[in-house]
């Protein structure tokens, strides 16, 4: 290999370790015996006897591969059953099912907007939202995180020069757990009709009658113009969607996302298994209470040892502890205490923000709450 790209490989990785920013993909098994509190499995449907019979039967009907392109032959009857049944759960009219939710917001902001387009988006959206936008050309313009103040500001400059107009923001952030005012977001859609793209990732199987997110909770969903959501969390399968209420945006996406045309599809058994845990979800709303519950239980004790937690009951609880090492020790010590936790490092977050990131199960003991509580008393100390 040149020795010129030897040398700036190890400069690079020599950095990232010295900073102990270095990723490194955890040992086979160093999660067994483990309560996972990393995963985002909020609902632990991954393990329902249900959704993995439904899976076994989808490789009996349609094999293990899609082998091909949507476009091409990939496109199949359990992909076309989801879709029905991601239609319906949501109200929407049209949609597209993806092969993951990073390829999702790549394709939709990488072609969506363009040159001489203005795109609002929070400072914190998921660095595939923003890997896209970076594609697309369009003007990007952050908002502070969460502050619908500044975004109408902004809005009140942008939109009277006439540029179409994006506000893309997640409904749960990914990290942090809380979520903007939806109901606000959709009066400020009213006044000033942009167009709105809003990643539901992370709020699905939470929130909503149906357990089909924040946008439903709060009966917005008719003005949210694209709404992303992942298979792959609490519908505990792989994939994600999109959903419009127009279909040309969804014609559009066909016609012009790489990620959709050249790359072979989905495997039918994640289409059959994502359906098969949408039916839980409708069917049992006793998870998602149960689990907001846990989750204001567990914020009201972080707060009580002194750490601030966003006043919300999502299943992300962040506690921001700053410093690299400190986070990465009580991270290692709380795995020792039987808890795998996620710890949040640079350029994940921002500078000097390391975090743990607990992200809960609806489906924890009690005596496994009383457990975590003591961990993080003990060691957060």
């Amino acid at each position: 290999m040149h020795q010129a790209l030897i040398r700036r490989l190890e400069r690079d990785l020599d950095e990232r370790k010295a900073e102990g920013l270095e990723r490194e993909i955890p040992e086979i098994g160093s999660a067994e015996g483990l309560t996972n509190l990393a995963d985002n499995d909020y609902l632990g449907l991954s393990f329902h006897p249900s959704v993995k019979q439904a899976a076994k039967d989808a490789i009996g009907l349609y094999g293990t591969s899609s082998s091909a392109s949507p476009l091409i032959s990939g496109y199949g009857k359990a992909h076309e059953n989801l879709l029905d049944t991601l239609l319906s759960w949501h109200e929407f009219e049209y949609g597209i099912i993806w092969n993951s939710g990073y390829a999702a917001n790549q394709a939709l902001l990488a072609s969506l907007p363009q040159k001489g387009d203005i795109v609002l988006a929070d400072r914190l959206i998921h660095n595939s939202m923003i890997s896209g936008l970076l594609r697309s050309g369009a003007r990007i313009a952050r908002y502070r995180h969460c502050n619908l103040d500044h975004l109408e500001e902004l809005l009140d400059l942008y939109v009277k020069q006439g540029r179409i107009s994006f506000v893309v923001t997640e409904s749960v952030f990914s990290m942090d757990g809380d979520f903007p005012d939806l109901k606000r977001l959709a009066r400020l859609k009213q006044s000033y009709n942009f167009i709105w793209i809003l990643d539901e990732a992370h709020s699905l199987g939470w929130y909503g009658e149906k357990g089909n997110g924040l946008a439903e909770e709060y009966g917005v969903a008719k003005e949210v113009d694209v709404l992303v959501g992942t298979l792959g969390k609490s519908l505990g399968s792989m994939g994600a969607y999109t959903l419009f209420h127009d279909e040309r945006l969804k014609r559009f996406l066909v016609n012009f996302s790489g990620e959709f045309i050249y790359s072979t599809y989905l495997a039918p058994s994640c289409a059959a298994t994502a359906q098969a845990s949408i039916r839980i979800v409708e069917e049992d709303s006793a998870p998602r209470a149960s689990g907001r519950k846990l989750s204001r239980r567990v914020r009201t004790a972080v707060r009580e040892m002194g750490f601030h937690t966003d006043d919300t009951d999502s299943p992300i609880i962040s506690i921001v502890l700053g410093d690299i090492s400190k986070t990465m020790g009580v991270a290692k010590a709380l795995q020792e205490d039987g808890f795998l936790i996620g710890s949040i490092r640079p350029p994940t977050v921002p500078e000097n923000t390391s975090r743990l990131r607990i992200s809960l199960k609806a489906n924890l003991g009690e005596n496994v709450v009383e457990q975590l509580i003591a961990s993080l008393e003990r060691n957060l100390s």
